[in-house]
């Protein structure tokens, strides 16, 4: 069945607008033939619709991951009931994610307080891909063990909703985030209460649009284009 229930529909003859989900494995392969020309961290909030990823790929392919009953039970089972997610991230080799873990660098960019969190890994490029999953606190090269290093593994981001996200862009996380990962801005993503509460007063409405285009900022009321407009003509 399609995402909006519309297969047997009798349409005429006509096209559906609404394309049937890619498979996972398929999409994660389409990004992966493409890695040479991605950055990485354009694979940051993959998942995410209103991002820039939507330009890569059907970002609610990865979405529906996330908010599968494996991952959120696996989160249940790692910070308790109450989660939130808010981040995921492709790495088309697992390799690539070994050495971010092996650099310290998992936590670093989290804007969390009190800090705490799971981090739950998939390689997505097989049919039935395994959860696998630890404590922020516990992360290791360890978590990839059985995990071939070449193949594309598929790392969600998840936080406990008793911790508060702090947009705050001076906040050492997001400042060590601009500096290291200059295309990464975590201040304005959403999101998402996959399971229970939200506990830490969270932003839970920040990011669920598209992003406005910087020059729009400079734009001019109506009346303001209408003065320039008669100038012009005269």
């Amino acid at each position: 069945m399609s995402p909006l229930g519309t297969d047997g529909l009798d349409l005429a003859g006509r096209v559906s607008l609404m394309p049937a989900r890619l498979p996972a494995s398929e999409a994660v392969a389409r990004i992966v033939a493409r890695k040479a020309t991605i950055r990485q961290e354009r694979l940051s909030g993959l998942h995410n619709p209103w991002g820039h990823a939507v330009g890569l790929t059907d970002p609610w392919v990865f979405l529906e991951l996330c908010e599968s009953s494996r991952v959120i039970e696996a989160a249940k089972d790692l910070i308790g009931p109450d989660v939130i997610l808010w981040d995921s991230e492709l790495f088309s080799e697992a390799r690539s994610y070994a050495r971010f873990l092996c650099e310290g660098r998992e936590g670093r960019y989290w804007p969390a307080t009190p800090l705490a969190g799971a981090v739950v890994v998939l390689p997505v490029s097989r049919a039935d891909p395994p959860v696998l999953g630890t404590r922020l606190g516990d992360v290791g090269p360890d978590l990839l063990e059985g995990i071939d290093p070449l193949e594309p593994l598929y790392v969600v981001r998840l936080m406990p909703a008793t911790s508060h996200f702090d947009r705050d862009p001076q906040h050492p996380a997001n400042r060590a985030c601009m500096e290291e990962q200059v295309l990464i801005n975590y201040a304005n993503r959403p999101l998402w209460l996959l399971s229970g509460t939200d506990r830490a007063n969270n932003d839970l409405v920040t990011g669920f649009a598209p992003a406005v285009p910087v020059w729009a900022s400079g734009a001019l009321p109506a009346e303001e284009k209408e003065k320039m407009n008669a100038v012009r003509r005269r």
